[in-house]
């Protein structure tokens, strides 16, 4: 688990608040507590690790809005939302809508302990992930535009000598170029490289 992880809650109930808090650094995690969306959005900053316990219903910025302006915002932040039983079909519509999950009050302390680790952990996930395709994407940057052909070509499957008559060289000529890619991408194997190439490609088509 990130210890530098934050469970940030947003809820205009004070009582609720402090219970929640109570509760949450109880295990040992870090928590900060906000009255309202807009006092929550004058704090937080894009990056910082954690997740984000959200009532539905609040006066001002509901809970849905908070969610859908963050994702707006590219924030990828994972929300919890507390519901009340008339919130249901609310927050099934925000989960479809890329909530992690929802409580119902009232709830047994397991249950939102759980949803918050798996938050927390799903968080971690992603900004491994992110964190490596940023590194690939940079030694890709750094492979020169003959490299970047002949790495794209290989990662489609094609042969040394079908690359040479692709791009009119020698099969020695694209040998060099393939090793020189290996080395820079730091691939142990053409399945890895094809990894690294997937992985950046399916980043760059979901942005």
């Amino acid at each position: 688990m990130n210890t530098d992880a934050t469970v940030f809650i947003v809820d205009d109930d004070q009582a609720m608040r402090t219970s929640l808090q109570w509760l949450i650094e109880a295990t040992g995690l870090a928590v900060q507590t906000y009255e309202s969306a807009d006092a929550f959005l004058a704090s937080y900053y894009p990056g910082r690790a954690g997740c984000l316990l959200l009532d539905v219903r609040m006066p001002g910025m509901s809970g849905l809005e908070l969610q859908s302006h963050l994702k707006r915002q590219g924030y990828r932040l994972p929300v919890i939302l507390i519901t009340g039983h008339g919130d249901v079909a609310m927050a099934v519509k925000a989960m479809k809508a890329g909530a992690l999950d929802f409580i119902e009050k009232p709830f047994h302390d397991e249950d939102l302990l759980r949803s918050i680790h798996y938050a927390l952990a799903f968080d971690q996930k992603h900004r491994a992930h992110d964190l490596a395709r940023t590194e690939i994407a940079g030694r890709i940057a750094d492979l020169t535009p003959r490299e970047h052909e002949v790495m794209a070509l290989v990662t489609e499957g094609q042969s040394n000598k079908e690359i040479a008559a692709t791009l009119g060289v020698s099969a020695k000529t694209v040998e060099a170029h393939r090793a020189r890619v290996m080395e820079k991408m730091r691939a142990e194997s053409l399945a890895e490289l094809v990894r690294m190439a997937l992985l950046v490609a399916s980043e760059t088509a979901l942005s």
